[in-house]
């Protein structure tokens, strides 16, 4: 059907209270879009969207169009959005492969204009990625991790939570919890000390995540006697865990520390 504003939405669309469509905007069949969310002019929804509550889609950006890969045949996928997202100007979101079936953005995150969210990717709640930022594929993106503006991200790249990415970066290795990751090529160039005291890690939390990278990129040993040392010396914490637990499971490696040459893949 075609509203009063000049918008078209699918009669099977399934459309919350209070939800306001801006005029020239395009909703299809299998959407579901909660209450309270505002989507502005010249947006489009397609098949297999499902967006939270109290969202903000802006001008021209595109959410579950089909995904940009060649093993696509057209099965069921999904994009789910969680509540109190800003997805801004031009932002696109594909929906996903046979990979997962879905592509996923968190709660409380904030997509700036011109975002490119690729299929099967997974990004947590309250993050943000900066105007440009890119995503291929099967990237997964941690809570509270921040990707600035105009960094490229190689498929299947996995970014910790806490993290912080220098603008214009170049992401073809994991990023590990915490961390603060610059220069080029891109390394590990400290901890993300600030972002971590404004989400009310206490010092004795923010000094033993200093001490695990001191460790892992200031002993001189590979990543995996350092993890192994740090198991073995450091006590558990949630912390701790949370950095050895996705080192261990990294498929890609880490990136490097600057003082040696930074990564080298």
């Amino acid at each position: 059907m075609i509203n009063e504003n000049m918008s078209y939405i699918h009669p099977d669309a399934k459309i919350g209270e209070n939800v306001t469509i801006g005029p020239f905007s395009y909703i299809d069949k299998n959407v579901e879009i909660d209450e309270g969310t505002w989507i502005g002019p010249n947006v489009t929804i397609s098949d297999g969207a499902r967006i939270g509550k109290n969202c903000k889609i802006f001008t021209g950006s595109t959410i579950s169009a089909i995904p940009q890969d060649l093993k696509f045949n057209g099965e069921y996928s999904t994009v789910e959005i969680g509540d109190n997202t800003a997805i801004h100007e031009f932002a696109t979101i594909n929906r996903g492969t046979k990979a997962k079936n879905k592509t996923v953005v968190g709660s409380n995150c904030l997509l700036m204009s011109y975002t490119h969210v690729a299929h099967d990717s997974i990004i947590n709640d309250n993050c943000i990625l900066g105007s440009y930022a890119g995503l291929a594929g099967e990237v997964e993106v941690g809570y509270h991790a921040i990707v600035s503006p105009g960094t490229l991200v190689h498929q299947f790249v996995r970014i910790g939570p806490h993290v912080m990415i220098q603008g214009g970066s170049k992401v073809v290795k994991d990023i590990p919890p915490y961390v603060l990751a610059g220069r080029d090529p891109l390394t590990y160039t400290g901890i993300n000390s600030v972002g971590l005291r404004r989400r009310g890690f206490s010092n004795e939390a923010i000094y033993e995540i200093q001490e695990c990278y001191r460790i892992i990129y200031q002993r001189n040993m590979n990543i995996s006697d350092a993890v192994d040392f740090i198991e073995a010396n450091l006590a558990a914490s949630a912390e701790r865990d949370e950095i050895v637990l996705f080192i261990r499971n990294s498929k890609r490696g880490i990136i490097r520390g600057y003082f040696d040459g930074g990564d080298k893949a």
